[in-house]
């Protein structure tokens, strides 16, 4: 499995396409693609083989398990995608977006200042099995990522009101929240408490 060096990817972020009120260009589109794919791939990488003691287990008290990070993208993504569906419904907004794409994208790398999860995405507990889990966020992903490589909605015109971003940069912080929940996964893994099988 490839892993990207936290310099690879700002040198990624400094290099993102920034246009505003725009259509997203082919070059934005082979990023956000490519992006997508990334984590999509990583997150199955990340826990394929753990046992469910190491999926269980807490670094700390109140700390997420393995388990409950995943549990976390399951419950989230569809919640974001539907941010999403709902911005590309309303009207082109002449607003400009609060942030840059580089901002975007170094919220997937930066794991130094902590963020708790609105109430409607935490998890439950209730994820029991890691493979259905995987499974719809897979398909999900798949689903984003065909509207990725395929549209031409104007997604720089549209703002998604969560955020204040635009709708290619919220596609792109979908994509960097899984990446920053997949560098909590490998904290995760490198607690030196972390079960050996």
């Amino acid at each position: 499995m490839k892993k990207i060096s936290i310099a690879a990817a700002f040198l990624f972020a400094l290099n993102a396409g920034s246009a505003v009120g725009a259509s997203m260009t082919a070059l934005e589109r082979q990023r956000l693609v490519a992006h997508l794919e990334m984590t999509g791939s990583w997150l199955a990488g990340e826990v394929s083989g753990l046992s469910p003691a190491q999926l269980r287990f807490r670094p700390a008290p109140g700390a997420w398990s393995v388990i409950e990070v995943v549990e976390h993208l399951v419950v989230a993504e569809p919640i974001y995608w539907q941010d999403l569906r709902k911005a590309m419904q309303a009207p082109p907004s002449s607003r400009k977006r609060t942030g840059t794409d580089a901002e975007v994208l170094w919220y997937g790398i930066d794991r130094t200042q902590p963020q708790k999860a609105v109430a409607a995405e935490e998890s439950k507990g209730q994820l029991r099995d890691l493979g259905a889990g995987l499974d719809g966020f897979g398909k999900l992903r798949a689903r984003m990522l065909d509207y990725a490589r395929t549209t031409n909605d104007d997604l720089r015109g549209h703002v998604v009101e969560r955020e204040q971003s635009d709708a290619y940069q919220w596609l792109l912080l979908i994509s960097t929240h899984a990446q920053r929940h997949i560098l909590q996964i490998r904290e995760i893994k490198a607690d030196p408490r972390f079960p050996t099988k």
